[in-house]
């Protein structure tokens, strides 16, 4: 139990940060669309991702420095092009030239997104399967315990934020405030792209 406990606060201090992913989980989670996959892939991609780190794939990512190279380029300009999205959505009114929460278009749209949001960060396996790998290759024995901690913190995460963002629905039940959360989202993207590329070359 103790593996675990600390499993699940290194987890949780990992991810409990604002960053592209959690500023599209809790914008899924306020327009409830999709919350349930989106929900899913970034808890599950998690923990693959932990299980690679504890069964000792982290080496293997440290060894290619080119391959996270490439990801940061090509995951900053995928947030540079979210961003721009974001950003077209807070200045023209709201409901334009977007599918509409719950339509197939939609739920394809925000599964796609999510995937690239999770796959493309260069961060994610940082933290993931280098950071959290490394931590867990010092309890020994109990490292898949610690893993399994880890990948409970990061469930228990994205389900309070995507599940628990309908609380602020209320709160943005007004166009104005759509853009005003658009806006903050564009700016998200843009500094963690811009950052992405700038270190990458």
């Amino acid at each position: 139990m103790t593996a675990v406990a600390a499993g699940f606060g290194t987890g949780l201090s990992l991810i409990v940060a604002i960053g592209a992913q959690n500023a599209f989980v809790l914008r899924q989670g306020i327009h409830r669309d999709a919350v349930l996959p989106v929900v899913g892939i970034c808890a599950l991609s998690d923990a693959v991702l932990i299980a690679l780190g504890v069964g000792g794939v982290g080496a293997v990512v440290v060894a290619w420095p080119a391959a996270l190279t490439a990801v940061s380029v090509v995951g900053g300009v995928f947030l540079l092009v979210y961003g721009v999205l974001a950003a077209r959505r807070a200045l023209r009114p709201a409901g334009a030239l977007h599918a509409q929460p719950g339509t197939t278009t939609s739920r394809r749209r925000a599964v796609l997104t999510c995937l690239a949001l999770t796959w493309l960060n260069p961060h994610v396996y940082l933290d993931t399967v280098v950071l959290l790998g490394s931590l867990a290759a010092d309890r020994g024995d109990l490292r898949w315990t610690f893993g399994l901690g880890a990948a409970l913190a990061s469930l228990c995460w994205f389900a309070a934020l995507g599940f628990g963002a309908r609380l602020l629905s209320r709160t943005l039940a007004r166009p104005s405030a759509w853009r005003v959360l658009d806006a903050l989202v564009a700016a998200t993207m843009f500094v963690f792209g811009s950052t992405l590329i700038a270190r990458a070359l």
